[in-house]
């Protein structure tokens, strides 16, 4: 028993930390995500603490960290600046019902037909795209409010300040781990700036980040037909780009913890959150892969976690405003390019040249168009490029054995599954020209799959009735016979029944 509560407090001790560290780091994202999609910074800072309470609670996965993310951001520059800030919480509150539908209709399983060859892309653009964000807290305005990259004295007191904050990620460690090494690594730098009077730029020079509680807000819409068609295919494409972002980095931290998360339990827990936020001034928001690996790497593994992050983030946002806007910027640039190197599938360089080189292209084609485009984007590419692959390389490898019985019967042994991409294949093992009157394709190796499959034994009937031939089909499976009986009409052929078949039986597979 004392070993139980001992383990609890710290597992309690451990998640408080590590919420502290992330509640940090979720500060200059919120704000700089809330710039990206024009709104103020507290829309932003809201969405992050809503977001990251309800799907810490509800979610699916315990120590995932949700907020406002690029992702989103982009998608939202283009309404918001066309249609206003109302629009985009109407659109939050629909791409939160959308979510909550996806959740109900059990469509989070669909996470498994993503490749791993996709999952090693998205990681490693989600990587590119964290590091090239810090990039631009390099650069400063002018007089004129141009941007330009820092020079000299302040790029160099930067850069060190930012080796300094990695340096102490990495090393301290191997001394302790009885506080996160990225916490520490944040109080270090900021003492140092202010205790020796560095100029440095700070989270204040980015925003206020002073304000109050959020409130309850209807958005300004009229729900017109012309309004739903504005609204409509943005709260789309932004529920599609949350929850895949969403599930996946489930999945990556479900295997960094060797634990499982429940993908359904997530689309829900999104979707609350984001129906919640648009009804209280927030931009909507999703999973953090960088967020939630620090988190898990500071030792944060349940709900508590998640929980302390925004508790702590809120708490910021009423009282300790003055405290956070002194963090040198560097200290969380620091933290994120960790988050970077945590990140990015560094194993993925090492198997390029062994895996296939199809998988290959896969990967480096999902990392570039997630650095380039977006990740809905770059997931459905991939998806999609290694679908047609599979589809390829087994419509190839259909054939059939042939044998010749003693009653003079030609039976064809068919080997592979039966499908649009196998169709031409198939017609080109079989001869009904030359074949005897009675012929026989057993289907103990093989599937019809798909209405091509069907089309394609109906089509060589025909072409064994037009020779005045007789063709029978043997060991079809119980759901291809199923798929011939639908057919009706369609296939007028004599199946063999052979109920001591039991190869290709879902049940048994």
């Amino acid at each position: 028993m004392y070993e139980f509560l001992v383990n609890k407090t710290a597992s309690y001790k451990n998640d408080i930390l590590s919420g502290l560290t992330v509640s940090l780091a979720l500060v200059p994202e919120a704000v700089a995500f809330a710039f990206v999609a024009g709104v103020q910074p507290l829309v932003g800072l809201y969405a992050a603490f809503m977001v990251g309470l309800i799907t810490a609670v509800l979610g699916g996965r315990p120590g995932m960290i949700s907020g406002a993310t690029g992702a989103l951001a982009v998608v939202m520059i283009d309404l918001v600046a066309t249609h206003g800030v109302e629009y985009l919480f109407a659109t939050v509150v629909l791409m939160g019902i959308i979510q909550i539908s996806a959740g109900v209709l059990r469509l989070g399983k669909f996470i498994r037909l993503i490749p791993h060859p996709v999952m090693l892309g998205f990681v490693n653009g989600l990587g590119i795209v964290i590091f090239l964000a810090q990039l631009g807290q390099f650069k400063i305005a002018d007089k004129d409010n141009v941007l330009h990259w820092m020079q000299d004295p302040p790029l160099y007191l930067m850069l060190g300040l930012v080796a300094l904050t990695m340096a102490i990620i990495i090393l301290l460690p191997k001394l302790t781990k009885a506080v996160p090494a990225a916490l520490v690594a944040i109080l270090v730098v900021t003492a140092l700036v202010h205790g020796f009077g560095l100029d440095t730029r700070t989270v204040g020079d980015l925003a206020s980040l002073a304000g109050g509680l959020p409130d309850f807000h209807i958005p300004m819409v009229v729900l017109t037909l012309d309004s739903i068609k504005i609204i409509l295919p943005y709260a789309i494409i932004l529920a599609a780009i949350g929850l895949i972002e969403s599930l996946m980095t489930l999945t990556l931290i479900d295997e960094v913890t060797e634990t499982r998360g429940r993908g359904n339990r997530e689309c829900i827990g999104q979707g609350v959150a984001n129906v919640v936020t648009g009804f209280f001034g927030g931009m909507g928001g999703c999973a953090m892969i960088g967020q939630s690996i620090i988190n898990v790497n500071s030792g944060g593994r349940g709900r508590l976690s998640g929980i302390a992050a925004v508790l702590f983030l809120l708490s910021y946002i009423l009282f300790a405003s003055d405290l956070i806007e002194m963090i040198p910027l560097a200290a969380l640039i620091g933290v994120m390019f960790m988050v970077v190197v945590g990140t990015f599938a560094w194993s993925s360089l090492r198997i390029l040249h062994k895996i296939p080189l199809t998988d290959a292209l896969v990967l480096v084609l999902v990392s570039a168009v997630t650095v380039f485009t977006d990740l809905a984007i770059a997931v459905a590419i991939g998806v999609i490029v290694s679908a047609l692959v599979f589809a390829w390389q087994n419509a190839r490898r259909i054939y059939a054995e042939i044998s010749t019985e003693a009653n003079g019967t030609k039976t064809y042994c068919l080997h592979g599954p039966l499908f649009f991409g196998s169709v031409r294949s198939f017609h080109d093992q079989f001869t009904p020209a030359d074949d005897p009157d009675e012929v026989v394709i057993d289907f103990q190796r093989s599937r019809v799959c798909d209405h091509s499959g069907l089309e394609a034994v109906s089509s060589l009937t025909e072409r064994y009735l037009g020779q005045g031939k007789k063709l029978r089909l043997k060991h079809l499976s119980a759901e291809c016979r199923t798929l011939l009986s639908n057919a009706g009409s369609m296939i007028e052929v004599n199946v063999i029944e052979d109920p001591r078949y039991r190869v290709a039986l879902d049940e048994l597979a």
